[in-house]
């Protein structure tokens, strides 16, 4: 039985890996195909820049803290921290963008300079996106940077989903400003 269990472990991370690179293709596609006309769309640029203002001179501990209080309002009712980030104009514009997207995009999510979210088309686990690689990857390599996740089970949708991440720029400066990230239902592309 032990033998079983390991011979089946072995198979799945040698075959994740292959499942990945065989979705990445399609998501990369559908991103460039679908998502890059609109990703870049100046209600979402003005809300990052907006955000950039207020937020650029925050320090860790006060990142640390607001990403506290928002993973602690996840699932409540009152959610102080949470409600400027889903109820503005930039994150109802996501939300139509998921609609729209007839079932391939799971979730959208855009952030700022500090890798704080900005808008969402729903509730993100966390609000500091800062230490991940959809952020790492995008924003703090410049212009034009592109992160593609490995395909994964989303517990938030209960949908198999990659992600890609893109830094966003400020066409008026051409100077990196946040990232967006959108899940995408894997299988929907197949």
């Amino acid at each position: 039985m032990k033998r079983m269990v390991a011979s089946c472990a072995v198979t799945f991370a040698l075959v994740a890996p292959a499942m990945a690179d065989e979705f990445s293709p399609a998501i990369e596609s559908y991103y460039r195909t679908e998502i890059a006309r609109w990703s870049d769309a100046q209600i979402l640029i003005d809300a990052i820049n907006a955000q950039n203002t207020r937020t650029s001179a925050y320090d860790q501990a006060q990142i640390d803290s607001l990403d506290q209080a928002w993973r602690a309002e996840v699932g409540q009712t009152v959610t102080p921290s949470i409600e400027p980030v889903l109820d503005n104009a930039a994150s109802a514009f996501l939300r139509d963008q998921v609609l729209s997207s007839e079932g391939r995009i799971t979730e959208v999510f855009i952030m700022d300079a500090r890798g704080l979210n900005v808008a969402a088309s729903e509730v993100t686990s966390d609000y500091w996106q800062g230490d991940e690689e959809k952020f790492s990857e995008t924003y703090m390599v410049g212009p034009n940077a592109m992160h593609l996740s490995d395909v994964e089970l989303d517990e938030s949708t209960q949908r198999y989903q990659g992600q890609v991440s893109v830094t966003l720029t400020d066409p008026a400066t051409g100077q990196p400003i946040g990232a967006i990230t959108i899940g995408i239902d894997a299988e929907a592309l197949m």
